[in-house]
């Protein structure tokens, strides 16, 4: 729980600030957490608000709302305010909302996120020199775009007076924190309980990311699969990576054929290619700036490899409609790693 611990158990009411396209999972899973707290407590510890910008309910990502709603710049009563992000956060947050959160952390509150909502506060610069989590999906495109905040793979991150975790039934492990720190370890069990969770988890462990489903049934492929992902931005070749696990490079070409029916090098350019359409898609990083990151020397090559395996160039992604990728199955790639 780290140096957060001491503050954690004495914020008991919440601020949800919901942005346009928010995650209802999200925000309703933090609620729920302290309302089953209470609930199996016997007595009213944690209390929330549910804000907006402007104070009219905001639409969740899936058409709902919540409410009843009051606007920021005039809510007070919360010892804590998180931002809850969903889908197309960039859009969701203007200016007027950046100097709201400055204002908020300029009273000393602390500050945390939901699912996305780490974006609004890196953009308004609240996070910087902190570590902090936000859901997988946006995790390469906001390493590139803010390189003051450390940005972590995990589940939630508790750091000081920041306290932000990944999206969909996170935010359950999270304010099991708080009420951990609170109320004790049985409590908190006892609130996963009632939600039928086998277990709390921990905000060190790692997020449900792609790289674990693409099949790597394997320890020596679950090594160099997560060395390919962790060097996109300058692949190794099949021999380095294959003496990095321990094999040689035929056996390795073996293990990847008979596990996910592609060599590695082809598994490598796919994890890079991916890791450029989530740029594409989640940035403003220029398309140039995107191969380079994704490991590409030149952007003759990296149109042509991203043409092959989505059947578009990289700047169609930026069109007013997205188009539909091919299926994996129909479009040959490249079997070199650079």
């Amino acid at each position: 729980m780290g140096a957060g611990a001491p503050l954690l158990s004495s914020l008991t009411r919440f601020g949800f600030l919901t942005l346009p396209n928010y995650s209802l999972i999200a925000v309703s899973a933090a609620i729920e957490a302290c309302r089953m707290a209470n609930y199996v407590a016997g007595r009213e510890i944690y209390a929330w608000q549910v804000l907006t910008p402007d104070g009219k309910p905001a639409k969740a990502s899936g058409g709902l709302t919540l409410g009843p709603t009051e606007a920021l710049n005039a809510a007070s009563g919360f010892d804590v305010l998180f931002v809850c992000g969903g889908v197309d956060v960039r859009q969701a947050v203007d200016r007027r909302t950046l100097e709201e959160l400055r204002r908020v952390a300029r009273r000393g509150l602390p500050l945390g996120a939901l699912c996305t909502g780490s974006f609004a506060l890196a953009e308004a610069g609240l996070l910087d020199g902190y570590r902090c989590a936000i859901h997988w999906e946006n995790l390469g495109a906001i390493r590139e775009e803010f390189e003051a905040v450390d940005f972590a793979d995990d589940l939630f991150v508790i750091d000081r007076d920041r306290f932000t975790c990944s999206g969909g039934s996170a935010p359950i492990d999270m304010m099991g924190a708080f009420i951990e720190a609170r109320l004790g370890r049985p409590t908190a069990e006892r609130m996963s309980e009632q939600f039928v969770l086998d277990r709390l988890r921990g905000g060190t462990e790692p997020q449900h990311a792609p790289l674990r489903s693409k099949r790597l049934h394997h320890p020596a492929l679950e090594q160099a699969g997560a060395l390919m992902a962790r060097t996109i931005g300058a692949p190794l070749t099949v021999a380095a990576v294959a003496a990095r696990v321990g094999l040689s490079p035929r056996q390795l070409e073996r293990l990847f054929r008979h596990h996910t029916g592609m060599g590695p090098a082809e598994f490598s350019m796919t994890l890079r290619l991916d890791h450029a359409r989530e740029l594409l898609r989640q940035s403003d990083l220029a398309v140039t700036a995107i191969g380079a990151a994704s490991g590409f020397v030149s952007s003759a090559h990296f149109s042509a490899a991203y043409r092959r395996r989505f059947g578009h160039a990289p700047r169609a992604e930026r069109g007013p409609t997205r188009p539909v990728p091919l299926p994996l199955s129909s479009v040959p790639l490249s079997e070199t790693l650079s």
